[in-house]
């Protein structure tokens, strides 16, 4: 057999008997693994005369990209919004357990909190590759305090803020670092927030427009200054009116710039965003939907009280409520429940329900050379599904770090 010694002596993983999602389609071929990357086999066969070291019988799997989650306050009773001291052994439980819903990688969300709950929580969130110790955390979504009082759902009012004089040095101050913060959402209406917009995107961080009562222009001048996501559309914002639809109406706008693409999340749970709303919204803009969980401290855990951030959530089923009222505090739903909920619900191909949760949300933050694809070079974090999208085995860099267990089936 040739072997491929002269370029690397990392052996070559080939993964046979499985549909690839690869160019937006399932496509009936191998898939060619390396030193955690994705591998040419042409190249592979042609330039380096080599072969597979190991062959892996997939068993007419899906193969698709690791899921990406953008916004996930928590989970399996770990809430990110609170200051402890094993923060870090919480955020690592939780970077674990998402592995069985095939996240692959994620931004631990903080919903709005006192400034020193920043200056505690974000020294300890550090940018870093997924593996066996759990999924990959691609930086801080910060949700709040920037944020509108008439829309702050769940969000404690006695620690939202506003932007003064200097605006962005307030938000330095609040914050406490920027360094490992990979998303801020904010109220675009705010006043000096135009100037706020301009330097969270020179820094290379994602600006999304959320807990608002925006107008369309307003939505619009801010997608104008860098802005270029909409946190939970048509949760906590003003609902779509057909004068002036709002921050909504920035999913058909003609005034975005050439060359930009607006990206916005959905919680397809079944219980934040009605189907026929979660329709319309695919119709009019499919290559921006982006699938969230926006799950809380509760998800994977029984109902009950438990937290998110400074508030008291009761989950009942599916909902979960700001105790004693009902005001809806984010999901318990997991990222693979979202992904079968959006494709029932729209009635779309498994290929779009796959790519709004693995391609969509690594071109949100322009890591799609590396994540959210099964592009030659990229990174091999992968998944097994089957036909009705469920989870058989989560990949990262190539090596398998979960397995569903069918001993008991």
């Amino acid at each position: 057999m040739p072997s491929n010694k002269s370029v690397s002596d990392a052996p070559i993983v080939q993964f046979t008997n499985c549909r690839i999602l690869k160019d937006h389609q399932l496509q009936r071929e191998d898939l060619w693994v390396r030193e955690g990357k994705i591998l040419n086999p042409e190249k592979l066969f042609f330039d380096e005369k080599g072969s597979a070291d190991v062959q892996l019988d997939c068993k007419d799997s899906i193969i698709a990209p690791g899921f990406i989650d953008v916004q996930i306050n928590g989970g399996f009773g770990v809430d990110f919004s609170l200051a402890t001291d094993d923060f870090k052994s919480g955020i690592d439980l939780v970077s674990q357990k998402i592995l069985s819903h095939g996240v692959t990688s994620f931004c631990p969300t903080l919903v709005t909190s006192p400034p020193s709950v920043y200056h505690q929580v974000l020294p300890q969130i550090s940018v870093r590759n997924g593996g066996a110790h759990g999924a990959g955390i691609l930086g801080a979504h910060l949700e709040g305090p920037f944020i509108s009082k008439e829309k702050k759902g769940a969000h404690p009012e006695h620690c939202l803020r506003t932007f003064e004089a200097g605006a962005f040095q307030d938000l330095l101050a609040t914050y406490g670092s920027l360094n490992c913060v990979q998303i801020v959402t904010l109220a675009p209406e705010m006043r000096r927030s135009s100037e706020v917009i301009r330097e969270l995107t020179k820094r290379g961080i994602c600006v999304s427009l959320g807990h608002s009562v925006a107008n369309l222009s307003q939505a619009e001048e801010a997608v104008q200054h860098g802005a270029t996501f909409i946190t939970h559309l048509f949760n906590a914002m003003l609902p779509f009116h057909h004068r002036d639809p709002g921050i909504v109406g920035l999913l058909t706008s003609d005034k975005i710039p050439a060359g930009r693409r607006v990206f916005y999340g959905m919680i397809s749970d079944g219980i934040h965003t009605n189907p026929a709303a979660l329709r319309i919204a695919h119709r009019a803009h499919p290559k921006g939907l982006v699938l969230v969980t926006d799950a809380i401290a509760g998800m994977g855990l029984a109902p009950g009280r438990h937290t998110l951030g400074q508030q008291v959530v009761e989950i009942d089923g599916l909902n979960t409520y700001i105790a004693g009222t009902k005001t809806l505090s984010g999901s318990v739903a997991t990222m693979d429940t979202c992904v079968r909920h959006f494709q029932e619900a729209t009635g779309c191909s498994v290929e779009t329900a796959l790519e709004a949760a693995s391609l969509h949300p690594a071109q949100l933050l322009g890591i799609e050379h590396k994540k959210g694809t099964l592009n030659y070079d990229s990174d091999a974090d992968f998944l097994m599904l089957n036909d009705s999208l469920y989870v058989q085995a989560t990949y990262i860099a190539g090596e398998e770090v979960w397995r569903q267990d069918v001993s008991g089936m």
